[in-house]
């Protein structure tokens, strides 16, 4: 599994591209956090809940594309052919492709850290609520399991990196939002609504966020993780 995870991270940081995506993630949260309107400096709290409103919309385009080439390229390129005559099993190589892609954007959120002592320092009063704040970070690392798994089985369907691209995109907006927006409609106002936003990721990341870790949104989580990698799993077994 590790020589696979090994050879994504190699791969992703081979070019300039895997470099610019996680500078731009930085880059466009810093931005909105301290720069745009209605930033961090004019807000008047000490809070991050901007950047953890903020970042997982950010998120669903940074995973698409670490994730879009995990399986396309092997297919593409033909070389998934070789890796199938290697003594590992189908499950190994899912897995160092899920724990190689996880482990890049996992990168890309450690620099965020220096949002929370950035913004901690210059309180005047009161910092940062460090609980809230832990679970708001739990609940981002969870996010980015999940996005990273549905974007690792979304490559394994196609020999084209785009379309991986696009399709992750999409299937990332619409588990973690798409339910959100159903609930919303007027037809669903008769209690039917609050069921169907917990089938939502948004509706289990929200409740992370507020610093309170509840098995029932750790148990949603790892189960869409889990799968997701299954039908990766089985996707391959049929190629």
């Amino acid at each position: 599994m590790w020589p696979i995870c090994k050879k994504e991270l190699r791969q992703f940081f081979s070019s300039l591209t895997g470099y610019i995506a996680i500078i731009v993630f930085l880059l466009v949260n810093g931005l909105v956090l301290f720069v745009f309107r209605n930033n961090i400096l004019e807000y008047g709290y000490a809070s991050l809940d901007q950047f953890f409103s903020f970042a997982p919309w950010i998120l669903l385009f940074l995973i698409s594309a670490i994730t879009m080439r995990s399986f396309s390229d092997e297919f593409k390129g033909g070389t998934f052919e070789i890796l199938q005559t290697r003594p590992i099993s189908s499950w190994q190589i899912v897995n160092g492709k899920f724990w190689g892609s996880l482990i890049v954007a996992i990168i890309a959120l450690v620099p965020t850290l220096v949002y929370y002592f950035t913004v901690n320092h210059l309180a005047s009063t009161s910092g940062i609520d460090s609980g809230a704040a832990a679970g708001s970070y739990l609940g981002l690392l969870l996010l980015t399991a999940v996005f990273t798994s549905i974007g690792i089985c979304v490559s394994s369907f196609t020999t084209n990196s785009v379309v991986a691209f696009i399709i992750s995109l999409i299937a990332c907006i619409l588990f973690y939002y798409g339910f959100t927006a159903i609930s919303q409609l007027p037809v669903f106002q008769n209690g039917a609504d609050y069921y169907i936003e917990m089938l939502g990721i948004n509706f289990h990341y929200q409740s992370i966020s507020r610093g309170v870790i509840d098995t029932r949104d750790l148990v949603y989580f790892l189960s869409l993780i889990i799968f997701f990698l299954l039908l990766t799993k089985q996707n391959l077994g049929r190629r």
